[in-house]
């Protein structure tokens, strides 16, 4: 039983505001990607489509000269430590087991390796959201700047929403 939604989740202002600025249309579209990857490997489709849909929570604008300088985001980024922060704290509020709270935090907190040197040997829910991210990608952030409005990421959280549902049922009754 899933004790959070997306739905629950983007029903928050809180969250509302901080997907927005990371870019609605690309959490939404990596949410997707997440449940179709994490069914194929077996993952578990409720924790990768939260910690997919939250990932780039911590995101935070850095402009230069009143532009965007994806250089000096590069430099400076820590968005994925400030989203896993951000995520858990919301989790945790709106109820979500604390065991899954920390794993989607930890999810966000590696699906990506901006901010370090080196290299991380993810999980499989983390090497899920990793590459529901990438698969999204594209040059400069632009993926970022995708846009949709909330109606329509409301309408395919909905969605997913019910896939997942749909599939728990289908675990219990077997």
């Amino acid at each position: 039983m899933r004790n959070v939604t997306l739905t629950d989740i983007f029903q928050l202002p809180f969250a509302r505001k901080y997907l927005k600025r990371a870019g609605l249309a690309h959490a939404v579209t990596v949410a997707q990607k997440a449940y179709d990857l994490a069914c194929q490997k077996g993952v578990n489709a409720d924790l990768a489509t939260k910690a997919a849909l939250l990932h780039d929570i911590g995101h935070y604008t850095w402009y230069r000269n009143g532009e965007w300088d994806f250089e000096l985001y590069k430099q400076n980024d820590i968005h994925a430590i400030k989203g896993a922060e951000r995520a858990h704290k919301m989790l945790i509020r709106l109820g979500e087991d604390p065991e899954a709270a920390k794993e989607i935090a930890v999810a966000i907190l590696f699906h990506t390796d901006s901010y370090f040197k080196g290299t991380v040997q993810r999980t499989s829910l983390q090497e899920v959201v990793a590459m529901a991210d990438e698969a999204d990608e594209e040059p400069n952030g632009n993926h970022h700047y995708k846009v949709i409005s909330e109606a329509e990421a409301a309408e395919r959280l909905a969605e997913l929403d019910e896939l997942i549902a749909q599939d728990s049922r289908l675990q219990q009754s077997v």
